[in-house]
């Protein structure tokens, strides 16, 4: 706020690039205009530095076409173990921490980031991906 307050004209034009990006835009400049708008402090729909990091973990042997299967597999991972966490002595709200022991309260967060970064990183559509995920998650328990 205070840098929208002092240097609007800084601002302004990267408020407008962030309001631009579809998903229907190119995945290196929809990354180019999101890192830019991380280094000024404008919350993203994905996280660059994430999907940086994501990227320079991938393996030399590995095809994309494999990442992605693994990505898909995460996720159903994921979906998979949800009602054991939640059955998990640990997942007890804790009043004093204003929280759970086990941090499951951030776990939602945590799915949607990653999800957007493995999804970006592999140029897909992250809503769909969310969607398949609340669908196997519902059919799963």
């Amino acid at each position: 706020q205070v840098f929208s307050h002092h240097c609007p004209f800084l601002m302004g034009p990267i408020e407008c690039l962030t309001d631009v990006v579809t998903p229907d835009t190119d995945i290196q400049v929809t990354l180019s205009i999101f890192e830019l708008a991380s280094a000024a402090g404008i919350p993203c729909e994905v996280d660059p530095a994430l999907v940086n990091v994501l990227a320079g973990g991938r393996t030399d042997g590995s095809s994309p076409e494999e990442d992605y299967k693994v990505a898909c597999l995460l996720l159903v991972f994921v979906a998979v173990s949800l009602p054991l966490l939640a059955s998990d002595p640990a997942s007890v709200y804790n009043t004093e921490m204003d929280g759970y022991n086990n941090n499951i309260h951030c776990l939602a967060k945590a799915i949607i980031h990653v999800s957007a970064a493995l999804f970006t990183l592999h140029n897909k559509n992250i809503e769909t991906h969310l969607k398949e995920f609340l669908l196997v998650r519902a059919a799963g328990g």
